[in-house]
């Protein structure tokens, strides 16, 4: 379930979506590309590309805007993102995108000829803004693409277009995948050349047995019309996946046999183990078993490798590669693979033998592994982050692949905070990135593993700026429960610890991110149209267990069938010791805010915590856990014919009837991720036991609530309002 995240604060102005955001995505240049060698790396800047020379910092055209110019026009083509062919003579750029539920994964591509100059346009005959993930065939002479749901090649010599597939439809799709296997595997791009260019490997994803959830657009026509998204909600099976594998000489296609009902597992990765294999993961529909499969391209037969268990789930790559699932990390020329796996109680790495049959553990301890940052074969390195004694901070660290070294810090120890890397595939250079609640976040280039800035001047501990405005503190808190959770305190300006100051409490208290980071920005109210400590206001945010905070495994799975109880607990009980250990809390204004599954803990602890809390702002909040995706909510809760009680408890619409305090609602009739079922069923509760409340609906807005005019304004002065007139600022 991708819920908001407070550093969505920075990116509001400029985005038109959002999902929760890692330190690493928050803090990455995305329009950085790498040159193969390392040395350099490319960038698109006003239209054209650059490539820049990292020791010197040249810069040098790569690709001009006038290059980019289509014949017959007067204009240049706008890039949003290019790849380069293998050999560095063609360059594929991508054009015109549009969105498909949270990206803007289709639109036009175009492919450059660098030595010719010549400039063709891909996809000639298909609908305008209808390709996806175009990629080079090994060899750099042919381009496979997806266009309605189907797969495609191209000769680009010639201009033939050659469909592979026939049969895709809105509900039957090749190629790519359906919402839930975007939104919660992060699976988007549905296809792979293998290494000689000779097949192409695809997941089709049949998705006509799910029901479709009718969204209503009333407002963009005279009569109303019916958006349907197909949505397996919680207790419905998954969509039925297969892997198949295109022989490009004469279009057959072999079907791989994966043992196990399609319509009780998932398959969330597939890449090319050489010409001829292909690994496959393959989760159950709870998620609890891992079976790693090779199947054979030419006959379609499978043979399970390695399998892990766990009582609670398993994560996929993409909760530890920065939210990309794609590649498979072989090493020592495809002998070994680097795994990471949370078998002994912390997430760990793993060297994995090609047979399965070898393991040794390479980071031994009782610390996790942030996420996998670069692997160094060459050096004989895997460069990760972690954060082993403070879990609101991340470090790089590198560790040999040899099972008997200890972790080496790399990252400078004096530089407290959040860290991020993004390193050169030579593992010689990284653009470094730098904040902490107080030091505005800053990036510069470093060489490795030395960790030594390329421009002394301009390094980020020479140019460091110190915001002393801020009055944060960084604490931890002991609950009646005896759990200890990390949080922060945002002090208001000209504080005086014997008057009495409102609290407002930012909560989120879901699986996917934790709202305690040490990082700059992430102790300000995004949607306060205001100062919030110039105004008086005591700010406030806890972990709870269930986060993915890294403090091993235990903390994390905590949670599993408990979401709606043990990190409400959590919060709760927090809130109350710091309202008990700090006399300027006014304890007769607090309030609590949060979105999507913060909205969701706000409901749960106005209405069950009344006598800690009293006014709730909730937004876009999963209202009851049975109306949410099944890879999520199975994933957490387990199987509601299983443990349907868990469901109940969990689900804040049934404790609406506690309602003693304030209440804004907030819900965009458009969201197709937290549908407007959640906000109807809530109301309808409310209203049966006569609680009075504010509602705000935004009609057709999404989960971001930012689309059309004035709409992040009117959302802002409403937030702003309500928190003024029902827990009002300044010290008493």
């Amino acid at each position: 379930m991708q819920f908001l995240n407070v550093r969505f604060l920075l990116l509001l102005a400029v985005c038109s979506f959002y999902i929760p955001i890692s330190n690493a995505q928050f803090l990455r240049d995305n329009n950085l590309i790498w040159a193969k060698d390392g040395n350099s790396y490319f960038s698109i800047i006003n239209g054209s590309i650059q490539q820049t020379d990292i020791k010197s910092n040249t810069k040098t055209t790569f690709i001009s805007r006038q290059q980019l110019i289509p014949d017959g026009s007067n204009s240049s083509l706008k890039p949003q993102s290019f790849k380069l062919s293998d050999d560095n003579n063609k360059a594929l750029i991508f054009t015109n995108s549009a969105k498909v539920w949270r990206y803007n994964t289709r639109g036009d591509y175009w492919v450059l000829d660098i030595n010719t100059k010549k400039l063709i346009q891909l996809g000639k005959g298909l609908p305008s803004q209808s390709l996806m993930f175009a990629k080079f065939s090994p060899d750099g002479n042919n381009v496979a693409y997806v266009s309605g749901h189907n797969l495609f090649t191209e000769e680009l010599a010639s201009g033939k277009i050659t469909q592979l597939t026939f049969d895709g439809t809105r509900k039957f799709i090749n190629g790519t995948f359906d919402w839930v296997y975007e939104e919660e595997f992060g699976c988007r791009d549905g296809f792979r050349w293998s290494p000689d260019g000779t097949k192409i490997a695809f997941w089709q994803v049949d998705a006509t047995k799910i029901r479709d959830y009718d969204m209503l657009n009333t407002t963009d026509s005279v009569y109303s019309h019916v958006i349907p998204v197909e949505y397996p909600k919680v207790g419905q099976p998954p969509s039925p996946v297969r892997i198949g594998v295109i022989n490009l000489g004469n279009a057959a296609i072999q079907w791989m046999n994966i043992e196990g009902d399609p319509q009780q597992h998932y398959l969330p990765r597939m890449e090319w183990a050489d010409n001829n294999t292909l690994v496959v993961q393959q989760l159950n529909r709870k998620q609890q078993e891992s079976k790693l499969i090779y199947c054979n391209a030419t006959d379609g037969s499978s043979t399970v490798f390695y399998t892990e268990h766990d009582d609670a789930w398993i994560d996929i790559k993409s909760f530890w590669n920065d939210d990309d699932p794609t590649g498979w990390d072989w090493i020592n020329k495809g002998r070994d693979f680097i795994w990471v796996s949370e078998k002994d109680g912390w997430r760990h790495l793993y060297k994995i033998s090609r047979d399965g049959k070898n393991e040794t553990l390479l980071t031994n301890g009782k610390y996790d592994i942030g996420s996998i940052k670069c692997i160094d074969e060459a050096g004989n390195n895997i460069y990760f982050m972690a954060s082993p004694d403070n879990a609101t901070q991340l470090y790089l660290y590198k560790i040999k692949m040899d099972g008997k070294s200890e972790a080496v810090l790399v990252s400078p120890a004096g530089m407290k905070g959040t860290h991020d890397y993004d390193i050169s595939p030579n593992a010689k250079f990284a653009r470094h990135s730098f904040s902490n609640y107080k030091i505005i976040q800053d990036t510069e280039w470093v060489s490795l593993p030395d960790h030594k800035p390329l421009n002394a001047a301009n390094s980020i501990a020479a140019t460091m700026q110190v915001d002393k405005s801020i009055n944060v503190e960084y604490t931890k808190v002991t609950t009646e429960d005896d759990i200890t959770v990390d949080a922060w305190i945002n002090k208001p300006a000209n504080f005086d610890s014997t008057k009495k100051y409102p609290v407002v409490f930012y909560v989120y208290g879901e699986p996917w991110a934790s709202t305690v980071e040490d990082i700059y920005g992430n102790q300000q109210n995004f949607l306060y149209a205001g100062d919030m400590p110039a105004d008086g206001y005591i700010q406030v945010a806890v972990d709870n267990r269930g986060t993915p905070s890294l403090k091993g495994a235990a903390w994390r799975k905590a949670i599993y069938r408990k979401i709606g109880i043990v990190n409400i607990r959590d919060m709760a009980m927090a809130a109350k010791k710091l309202l008990e250990e700090h006399s300027y809390f006014d304890k007769d204004r607090v309030a609590v805010w949060g979105w999507s599954g913060g909205g969701s803990s706000t409901l749960s602890l106005l209405f069950e915590y009344p006598d800690i809390f009293k006014t709730g702002i909730s937004i876009a909040a999963l209202t009851n856990l049975l109306y949410y995706d099944n890879v999520y909510e199975e994933r957490y809760m387990g199987l509601p014919e299983e443990n349907m009680e868990d469901f109940i408890k969990g689900s804040p619409v049934n404790y609406a009837k506690n309602l003693k305090g304030n209440l804004l609602y907030i819900h965009g009739s458009g969201d197709d991720n937290v549908h407007y079922d959640n906000a109807e069923a809530l109301l309808n509760e409310l209203i049966k036991y006569n609680k009075q409340f504010q509602f705000m609906e935004y009609p057709n807005r999404t989960h971001n609530i930012s689309e059309g005019p004035g709409t992040v304004q009117h959302l802002v002065t409403l937030y702003t309002n309500y928190l003024k007139a029902h827990c009002t600022p300044g010290a008493q």
